[in-house]
């Protein structure tokens, strides 16, 4: 039995990934920082909740031991994100980029990322063929950014994309620096969540397509790559 712990699991696209690898016979931690949430969204789906806010040290580990007294784990799903808004509900762009609305952003985005992995990282060695998805965006390609005249070029924000840059060099160097693990970064797509107040363009079924297709790769699947549903991506 693969045992898989998706982050930001209680709705978007963090549940309906759940809801696919409970379908493919998985047993699914679904990670929430709100336990009432998570509780409902576990019983919905079948799954088991885990307390986890991957911004807080105390919590990460207790869900880690959790998870090791359960059994272990085998697949890692970093999904929970912020965008980060203003005041007035605009994306964070270069006007109103401040120190502090950046460090909030990269505390969930970046260094939840690496708090979860961490923690997590001792389970997934033990396991016979573990898998990390970094859940990452189109707006963390550098390519598709200075790519002019399409709609990632046209996109204002500031602090959101250099978060998913950073994701997206996470990726390479633990894919490199544990060859033992298949750790992947992916993109989503533009999918209708809380993340973008659903103004995406695409359903969460359409969205958790890559997610899902990296955490079911084997022990011979690829590693330190960027993919979304049609295939690689440029860095």
């Amino acid at each position: 039995m693969t045992t898989t712990l998706i982050t930001g699991a209680n709705k978007g696209l963090g549940f309906e990934t759940a809801r696919r690898l409970i379908a493919a016979g998985h047993t699914v931690y679904v990670g929430s920082r709100n336990p009432e949430r998570g509780r409902l969204a576990a019983e919905r789906l079948g799954a088991r909740a885990v307390l986890l806010d991957v911004t807080d040290d105390a919590s990460v580990a207790a869900a880690a031991k959790a998870v090791e007294a359960d059994g272990g784990l085998d697949v890692l799903i970093n999904n929970a994100g912020v965008e980060g808004r203003t005041e007035n509900g605009g994306v964070i762009g270069a006007a109103e980029l401040t120190a502090d609305r950046m460090r909030t952003l990269f505390e969930t985005n970046v260094f939840g990322v690496v708090r979860v992995t961490h923690a997590f990282l001792p389970l997934l060695r033990r396991s016979a063929a573990p898998v990390v998805v970094n859940v990452s965006s189109g707006l963390g390609s550098m390519a598709r950014v200075t790519a002019a005249g399409t709609p990632t070029y046209a996109y204002p924000g500031v602090a959101y994309p250099a978060s998913k840059v950073a994701v997206n060099m996470l990726t390479v160097q633990y894919a490199k620096a544990l060859p033992e693990l298949r750790i992947n970064a992916v993109e989503p797509g533009f999918t209708a969540t809380d993340l973008n107040g659903n103004t995406g363009t695409q359903t969460v079924e359409q969205g958790a397509e890559i997610i899902v297709r990296m955490a079911l790769i084997g022990s011979d699947g690829p590693t330190g790559g960027y993919f979304d549903a049609d295939g690689p991506l440029p860095w």
